[in-house]
């Protein structure tokens, strides 16, 4: 458990500046539980600029947007493998969760070592991370990536994942769709075989989730742009 912070520490001052009780009655309602508005928060990170020791300080409180500050003033590279695979574990909450690895884990030196240690975790909040990374890899850097053991995985896997890691497994599979077309057929047929995400609301404009869908999107929007 963390301990308390002690009055007028600048733990305590950023913490004071973060919670607006109006911002963390809306956030509820939307499954959020911190109290800042995020872009008050970014401005906050601009102002406070990179401050390791703060950042890590911040972490160690367990408060959802004082780890959020903390993903936005950190040195990602300065943090140890074993010290990610903590946060990673403790980081229970979505948005704390994606932020740390989308603006932390992703610039560390270590990212691909914890990627595979990662994809095969039996926690499925962890394994979430391996596959966001491994989507990452599979849109920028697929070089040595076994795209066919990925697909296999999906087939098997992704049907009866919990809902997070179903949805990095789905997103990991529409990418091998979008940019490997050699793999696109298959990729296509899993997703209208599993109907994952088939029914998932989305909004007028966005593009659906649905892998298939999705990647059809996508690769429309590559022809348009050729």
């Amino acid at each position: 458990m963390a301990e308390k912070t002690p009055i007028g520490s600048p733990v305590a001052e950023v913490l004071a500046e973060l919670d607006d009780p109006k911002t963390r009655a809306v956030n509820e309602r939307h499954g959020d539980e911190h109290g800042v508005n995020l872009g008050k928060l970014r401005a906050l990170a601009k102002r406070l600029k990179t401050q390791q020791e703060l950042a890590c300080r911040l972490w160690e409180t367990g408060d959802t947007a004082a780890r959020l500050l903390t993903t936005l003033i950190c040195r990602p590279k300065a943090f140890s493998h074993d010290e990610l695979d903590a946060m990673v574990r403790d980081a229970r909450t979505p948005k704390v969760h994606d932020w740390l690895v989308n603006y932390v884990v992703k610039k560390n030196p270590h990212a691909e070592e914890l990627r595979r240690a990662w994809l095969a975790d039996p926690d499925p909040v962890v394994a979430n991370a391996g596959w966001a990374l491994t989507t990452e890899r599979v849109a920028k850097k697929p070089e040595d990536l076994d795209l066919v053991g990925l697909l296999d995985v999906v087939e098997a896997e992704m049907k009866d994942a919990p809902d997070r890691l179903q949805w990095a497994m789905n997103h990991c599979l529409a990418q091998i769709g979008i940019e490997h077309t050699e793999h696109r057929a298959r990729a296509i047929d899993i997703g209208e075989r599993l109907q994952v995400l088939k029914d998932y609301p989305t909004s007028p404009g966005c593009t659906s989730p649905f892998a298939p869908v999705w990647i059809a999107e996508m690769v429309s929007r590559q022809s348009d742009r050729t």
